[in-house]
């Protein structure tokens, strides 16, 4: 379908405003199809031309002020409507619209654990038309009604409270305005519990099946919910804008959660069906506050265009994070967002398809461009640049800004200058100069200390930057100073830090010798690459442990994970680091952070395949020390660290013993007895490993399947058979892989889990041949499929594991002739950047 462009909404917004949405929704049809009445309300405000977007199965009937159009004159998505006179119109469409199986438009899942099927929206960013009729941009907003006819013995959920008039028939209370990609509905046997918070209906639900984690865990996520609620209030001046709260866990849900005002979809694996640490629950909440941020930022005020959609997403990123540790249990959410999220930014900066946080306008020129801009750029470093504001113009002038802001846009649109100026009136300093340096550049800085020792025991300490366009991009940072404990073997403790503004101060001496440790950005207040010098590198290796504080190691961490990845370190060196110093951490970020890297980059792409066996057995060595730490009885930060050391494990695995007598056993020695995602994760790793014959690996599979007959049993027995080194199965793989329609295309969630266990570093030989078949074959599956499966073929049937020259011609081969769709390109060039940094630094660590 054609991409909305910029100009084209400028012009529509010129001439029409839009007023009332009135949408019947009938859910009753089969399981392919619902009916889908649109009334649309609008204003012209001169003569002239535009269109209405609508993607139907079926256009049955169409009529402008009376006066019927014809169908036919649908154009792909769009229904011109010529001739418009001043005043006051009323367009009707009668539609059949086609469920959805990649999580876009209205997505349909029937459970395989009890055959209930559900149905929820997923409208953004332009996927309103698969759903019903409408002005589909961000700027005419609306008041959405909606009536919803679905199956007797079904719920139905929406923006506003639901009324059910009588059996099967629901009434959703009208919204304010709000934009057409923020409507939201969810109908099926939900499993809801429901409460009651500042004189709001509250309610969580879930599909039937799910019910029992959901319940375990509900006073969990609504005690969250309260606090965060509670804490906007005190820091917002402005009320919650909306009638009630709902929080509903859906099936096959491509993102993490969406901010439907009055109703936020998060994806269910968010109910945990298995153990999870710590930090995993953390996450959660850290996704149920960044939501609930959205209803100020994003729902009550909104972007005017995609350009400006880091206001919606780097904002709720930096409020998820903060407000989570002031409001909660969880105090040290910023150690997870350094190593979890901080990379992501600092990755995808880095490559050739980075853009500024705020682009400028006309480098958003449409819909399809704009889609391709929710990365690590508009969330995590969108959300540092926030964190570094704050830093430099203080938490009490930027929430005044903010304020201001909610209150001269409140239900309508803006745009960064309108935040801009918003903060100019709350403070003296120059916003815009600041602005202009981080949201409107690219680019990484690297921050490197330059240390001068004199012969009298004195020293100084000077900061070089390099990266940004002009060197000028201005940071306040921290430089953390620590000794060596005298008391304490491995400790280090801190003397008073240094505050220090680059590129503005110049170098500074002390007297009383030199720090073991220099740490520039200690804290983490900053978004920039650091660098050690020589001498505090040696203590870093030494006495990373010894640091005192998780966001001190975070910092240090990150800083060895750049070095390898611009190769300034060996990979092995990193792995040494590991190995000496996490049976000793006590974060479980941190754990699985530096952990996930080690595994996945370093032991699968970055290290030559010769060194690849000695890697996982590093791996598996440092697992056993974590676990041998952990022993005794199960409880908080231990229970999750001994977690994460047997997904490691497993992961890490080269030979069947150990983990096949855990399957065999159920348990662990010493515990944690084996659930469903352990079940699965070592059956997957058995089957990679070829354990054991194909017939009986096969028949394992199949029992694990009937013992854990869930839609997540489902994706893992697809994981599994995709993983089985046999050459039949691998092609059965890649058949429902690059199947493109039918019932015999995979859902979203089936594609992934399909497409993570084909590609296996064991495999090589056996995979070579789907290397170009991959380059041949996906451009035609994106075409078909549309953007998300585009993205997640891009994403997870990558062949990246062939860290070779051959792989980069037949990508760049692809990307000159293939004619990849938008996203998929985006995904190839990103893929493709990214082999290229791991065939640079595997050749230097071949030379080493």
């Amino acid at each position: 379908m054609p991409a909305l462009q910029r100009d084209e909404a400028q012009t529509r917004a010129r001439l029409i405003d839009v007023h009332r949405y009135d949408i019947a929704l009938d859910l009753t049809q089969g399981e392919d199809r619902f009916g889908s009445r649109t009334v649309i309300h609008f204003t012209a405000r001169t003569d002239g031309d535009t269109f209405v977007e609508l993607r139907p199965a079926e256009l049955h009937s169409v009529t402008l002020d009376g006066h019927p159009l014809d169908p036919a004159d649908l154009d792909d998505n769009r229904l011109p409507l010529t001739g418009l006179a001043p005043g006051a119109h009323e367009l009707r469409l009668d539609a059949t619209m086609s469920y959805s199986r990649t999580g876009e438009g209205m997505h349909r899942f029937t459970d395989p654990a009890d055959g209930e099927s559900y149905v929820y929206t997923q409208l953004f960013l332009d996927d309103v038309q698969r759903v019903f009729a409408a002005f589909d941009q961000p700027d005419l907003k609306a008041v959405f009604a909606l009536t919803v006819t679905a199956p007797t013995d079904w719920s139905v959920l929406g923006n506003g409270i639901a009324t059910q008039r009588d059996p099967g028939h629901w009434t959703l209370a009208p919204t304010p305005l709000i934009s057409s990609y923020l409507v939201a509905v969810a109908a099926g046997p939900w499993h809801s519990v429901r409460t009651e918070h500042a004189g709001l209906p509250f309610g969580i639900h879930c599909r039937r099946s799910l019910a029992p984690h959901l319940d375990a865990d509900a006073d969990e996520i609504l005690d969250l919910t309260r606090r965060c609620f509670d804490r906007f209030h005190q820091i917002f001046e402005e009320p919650y804008p909306f009638d009630s709260y709902d929080q509903a866990f859906v099936p096959e849900f491509n993102a993490g959660a969406m901010e439907n005002p009055g109703l936020v979809t998060f994806r269910d694996t968010y109910l945990f069906r298995s153990a999870v640490t710590d930090t995993e629950r953390q996450t959660r909440g850290v996704t149920i506050a960044h939501e609930m941020a959205h209803m100020w930022f994003g729902d009550l005020v909104t972007l005017q265009w995609w350009d400006d959609i880091w206001l919606n997403e780097s904002f709720a990123e930096y409020m998820g994070y903060q407000v989570l540790a002031e409001a909660t249990r969880f105090t040290d959410t910023w150690t997870d967002f350094a190593v979890a999220r901080k990379g992501w930014g600092y990755d995808a900066d880095q490559r050739p398809s980075t853009h500024p946080v705020a682009p400028a306008p006309e480098d958003v020129p449409d819909t399809a461009s704009a889609l391709l801009n929710f990365d690590g750029i508009s969330y995590a470093k969108g959300a540092s640049a926030l964190r570094q504001l704050v830093a430099w113009m203080g938490e009490k002038d930027f929430l005044a800004g903010i304020n201001d802001h909610f209150a001269r846009h409140r239900f309508s649109n803006a745009t960064l200058a309108d935040f801009i100026d918003s903060l100019s009136r709350a403070t003296d300093r120059d916003v815009h100069a600041w602005a202009e340096r981080w949201l409107r550049t690219t680019g990484v800085d690297t921050l490197t200390p330059v240390v001068r020792e004199a012969a009298d025991g004195n020293w100084s300490v000077s900061v070089e930057q390099t990266g940004s366009p002009d060197g000028t991009r201005p940071h306040r940072l921290t430089i953390g100073r620590y000794d060596h404990d005298r008391t304490s073997t491995g400790r280090l403790v801190p003397r008073e830090p240094l505050t220090w503004d680059v590129p503005d101060d110049d170098a500074r001496s002390a007297t009383g010798g030199r720090p073991a440790l220099l740490l520039l950005n200690d804290q983490d207040l900053t978004y920039a690459k650091v660098r050690l010098d020589p001498v505090s590198w040696d203590t870093a290796l030494g006495a990373l442990s010894g640091l005192p504080d998780p966001l001190t190691r975070a910092v240090v961490w990150n800083a060895a994970r750049d070095m390898v990845r611009d190769g300034e370190l060996a990979p092995t060196a990193f792995l040494d680091a590991a190995r000496a110093h996490l049976p000793y951490e006590t974060d479980l970020a941190l754990v699985q952070g530096v952990l996930a890297f080690a595994r996945t980059q370093i032991a699968d792409r970055y290290l030559p395949r010769t060194q690849r066996h000695a890697a996982l057995a590093t791996l598996t060595a440092l697992s056993r020390d974590i676990l041998r730490r952990t022993e005794g009885p199960e409880h908080g930060a231990e229970a999750g660290l001994r977690l994460t050391a047997v997904r490691a494990f497993i992961d890490s695995a080269t030979t069947p013993e150990g983990i096949q007598d855990w399957l065999e056993d159920g348990s662990v020695p010493g515990g944690p007895r084996l659930d469903p995602e352990l079940r699965w994760r070592i059956l997957a790793r058995l089957a990679t490993l070829g354990a054991a014959p194909l017939g009986e690996l096969r028949a394992a599979i199949d029992a694990e399947l009937a013992r854990d007959p869930s839609a997540t049993g489902r994706e893992g027995a697809a994981r599994c058979h995709a993983a089985l080194p046999d050459p039949a199965a691998k092609q059965a793989a890649w058949d429902a892989l690059f199947t493109t329609d039918g019932p015999a295309a995979l859902s979203n969630y089936l594609f992934t889990a399909t497409a993570t266990g084909f590609w296996a570093p064991e495999q090589l030989d056996l995979l070579r041949p789907y290397v170009a078949r991959y380059f041949t074959d996906v451009p035609a599956l994106a075409a078909a499929r549309g953007p998300a499966l585009a993205a997640a073929a891009g994403r997870y049937a990558f062949p990246d594991l062939f860290v070779e020259d051959h792989t980069l011609h037949l990508g760049e081969a692809c990307l000159t002739d293939g004619n990849p769709t938008p996203a998929l390109r985006r995904k190839l060039i990103d893929q493709l950047d990214d082999l290229r940094r791991a065939v640079q630094v595997r050749a230097a660590a071949d030379n080493a």
